[in-house]
């Protein structure tokens, strides 16, 4: 684990960040006592959303003007004017653009923003959607004595994305990956699923997040059933066939046989899974869809690295890959992020030509010799839940 400082001098020494940026970050971290003012919380966000946006317009060369749809999600800090204002005001965007911001969405909403702006640019022609992914907590530290909110304070950390799809022809020669299949699960109707992620206050008034004992079992319904609609999307026939004699066999009562699982491995070559959860979370997926340890390399060190950045954290995972060389033109890329609600969303790519394995821009390029570090197995996601 890095020090405040040590966070600071990484980052002036990447070269990544404009001085007047590494400046603001001397200021948020190393004041003593923390400021959690209205506009300490603003100028966190702007520090995140402003560099990642910068970062990509460079990259792509797409000019602001050209940008018709714009989605910013940030599930617990929404200011006013919202975020998208915020971006439509520092970038100067054209006033007709269809934007939204997403709020209260937890850790789903950059997968569920991408699916919503695959639908906006199925209705708007040639053009661009700029997707922006992050979480804040200056203002949203747990400050009370309550164990099941104080989970919180240690899970997430401050983490942002850009994403940006297009729906103009000429952009598939350059493009790095192409939308194949969006899917999401709501399970909001079910009160247990509802509340086991909920916002409000404890006794003494303090404001946190409740994370419930129930959580691991409305995430499982969850993914449960998004495993469903997605599997006859992706699955090849072999497994489709498998899955339907095991189910046969159930019903006509021959035997005991567990259930059958398909092996999604077998139509997924790289797997991005959000972090909820920690190591233990990780290993079941692993386990139940029947993916390789390299397969799961990608998740396993944003946790050791990043932690748990919220809905950008599946960026992060994909950039590991990236940065390690290992996307490959035609390789299938499977997203799968859950949080509040419950939700589980999960977006399929399909690589449109091989990655190159290094970029100045990647969060991972300074240190990505480094990994994979071997992880200790003996110790346990520490949940407090209520009881």
């Amino acid at each position: 684990m890095q020090s405040k400082k040590q966070v600071i001098e990484r980052a002036s020494f990447s070269g990544i960040w404009p001085e007047k940026t590494v400046d603001f970050m001397k200021i948020a971290l190393l004041k003593d006592p923390p400021n959690a003012s209205l506009e300490e919380a603003r100028g966190e966000a702007e520090m995140v959303i402003f560099g990642a946006i910068d970062n990509l317009l460079a990259k792509t060369g797409v000019k602001v003007g050209d940008i018709g749809i714009l989605i910013v999600n940030c599930s617990i800090f929404n200011p006013i004017p919202s975020l998208a204002s915020i971006i439509v005001n520092h970038y100067k965007l054209k006033h007709d653009i269809a934007s939204y911001s997403l709020g209260g969405m937890g850790c789903t909403a950059s997968i569920w923003a991408i699916g919503m702006a695959n639908k906006l640019l199925q209705v708007h022609n040639n053009t661009y959607a700029l997707v922006v992914s992050t979480e804040n907590i200056s203002q949203n530290c747990y400050l009370g004595i309550d164990r099941s909110k104080i989970l919180i304070n240690s899970l997430f950390r401050v983490g942002g994305a850009a994403i940006l799809l297009s729906n103009r022809p000429s952009d598939c020669k350059t493009s790095k990956y192409q939308l194949i299949h969006a899917v999401s699960t709501h399970n909001a109707s079910s009160d247990t699923s509802y509340n086991c992620i909920f916002q409000e206050e404890d006794k003494q008034g303090f404001r946190g997040v409740t994370i419930t004992k129930d959580l691991l079992v409305s995430a499982k319904n969850a993914i449960s059933l998004n495993l469903i609609t997605l599997g006859p999307l992706i699955l090849p026939l072999s497994e489709k066939i498998l899955f339907l004699l095991h189910f046969m066999k159930g019903k006509l009562g021959r035997g005991k046989s567990k259930s059958h699982v398909p092996k999604f491995s077998v139509a997924i070559d790289h797997f991005f899974p959000h972090l909820l959860g920690g190591r233990p979370v990780l290993d079941e997926l692993q386990k139940v869809l029947g993916f390789r340890d390299e397969e799961m390399e990608a998740p396993r060190m944003t946790l050791l690295r990043f932690g748990n950045t919220s809905s950008s954290t599946v960026w992060y995972e994909i950039a590991y890959s990236e940065a390690k060389g290992r996307i490959k033109k035609g390789d299938r890329l499977w997203q799968m992020a859950f949080g509040s609600g419950f939700k589980c969303c999960s977006i399929i790519w399909k690589a449109t030509r091989t990655v190159d394995g290094y970029e100045k821009t990647n969060p991972w390029s300074e240190e990505i010799d480094k990994f994979p570090i071997l992880m200790d197995s003996s110790g346990q996601f520490p949940y407090l839940f209520e009881g």
